[in-house]
Formats: C-alpha cells, sequence, structure tokens
C-alpha cells in the first residue's frame, strides 16, 4: 500500500521514529540497523512496509530497499512475525543475515534472542535458496526507473494483451523509432499493431 514515507524527521529513538510528511506524524518502527544509518538531517525517506491486524496498522521502516526485501523474506517464514524479523535486524546487520543463511549458519541466526535452533534451521531451510538466486547485491540494489518499453509493457499487459505478443510488438516499434519517444506514443503505435 505504501512505498515509502518522505517528509521532516518529527522524533528519532532506537525502537521507532515520527515522519511529519503533509501534516501527517507517521509512528514507524525501525531496526537498530535502520536507527544507525538515519542521518542527523532533517529530511527522511524510509522505505515502509504496512503490517495490518484486526486492532492495529504497523508501519515497519527501513533505510534501504535490501533491508525491506529481506524483512519480507523473513516474514513469510511460518513462526516469524514483524516483530521477530526487526529482532533480527537489529541484532545483526541484513548483509550478516543474508550470508548466515545462504551459508547455512544456523548458529549465527540461533544467537538473535527469539530464535530457536527449530527456527533457524526453518529460516535457512525456507530462504536458503531464494536468496542464493537473488545474490548479496540485492541488499544494496537501488530502484531502478523503468525505460519506456517497459512502462509501455506494463501497460498493455494491465489493458489484457498478452505478454508475449505486446512484448515482441513493442521490440519491432522501438527498432523502428528513435530512442526519445515517449510511453505514451509508443502505446498508441502498439495498439495499432495488436
Amino acid at each position: 500500500m505504501y512505498n515509502y514515507i518522505d517528509g521532516k524527521l518529527a522524533f528519532k529513538s532506537p525502537a521507532y521514529v515520527v515522519i511529519d510528511a503533509g501534516g501527517v506524524g507517521y509512528q514507524i518502527n525501525i531496526s537498530l540497523h535502520t536507527y544507525s544509518l538515519l542521518s542527523a538531517t532533517e529530511r527522511q525517506k524510509l522505505y515502509v512496509w504496512l503490517h495490518v491486524k484486526e486492532d492495529a496498522h504497523t508501519l515497519y521502516g527501513f533505510v534501504d530497499e535490501g533491508e525491506r526485501r529481506l524483512f519480507l523474506h523473513l516474514i513469510s517464514i511460518s513462526g516469524i512475525g514483524p516483530n521477530t524479523a526487526r529482532m533480527m535486524l537489529s541484532s545483526i546487520t541484513p548483509t550478516e543475515i543474508h550470508t548466515a543463511i545462504v551459508s547455512g549458519n544456523v548458529s549465527l541466526i540461533q544467537r538473535i534472542k527469539g530464535i530457536g535452533p527449530k527456527s533457524a534451521q526453518r529460516v535457512i531451510l525456507e530462504l536458503q535458496d531464494k536468496l542464493k538466486k537473488e545474490g548479496p547485491e540485492t541488499l544494496s540494489v537501488a530502484i531502478v526507473a523503468p525505460s519506456v518499453k517497459d512502462e509501455a509493457l506494463a501497460a498493455l499487459v494491465m489493458l489484457g494483451f498478452a505478454r508475449n505478443a505486446a512484448e515482441k510488438v513493442l521490440d519491432q516499434q522501438m527498432n523502428k523509432m528513435d530512442s526519445s519517444i515517449t510511453v505514451e506514443h509508443l502505446i498508441k503505435i502498439a495498439l495499432k499493431s495488436l
């Protein structure tokens, strides 16, 4: 629902921050890793995840997209909720967690408060292959702006066209056009061919 919140840092503690964005103060739970990386500047941008429960809507914030991605992997495991995942990210760095999972280091994961031997083994068993495929660079990858072709393809797929057919038409049109074509123009041309 929310991707990030950017605004004035109104309050900062090791457990949570309050960011004033558009006149609304958002209380966002953070890990110690995020707390240590928050700069002293007044303006902050945190990537967030909204946890919706019957009795509460809780925001969890991360200094970068890689930490949020690892957090989402951790909470996908049965028995590990958002607070446990936040505790894991507070105990050791995301890079150390990633390395421990990929290398199968049960003892390092087990040392985290609230994680027993069975939970540590489950974390490694369920995430090891996923994290190996993604590679360690996913912890520091910045969001790249989509290309004109990518945006046009996404729009055509949302309109109900088959991905393969739309991609083929877009490739043909991109070869004919110059690089300064707009997304709207590319979509209009592709719609005539589909």
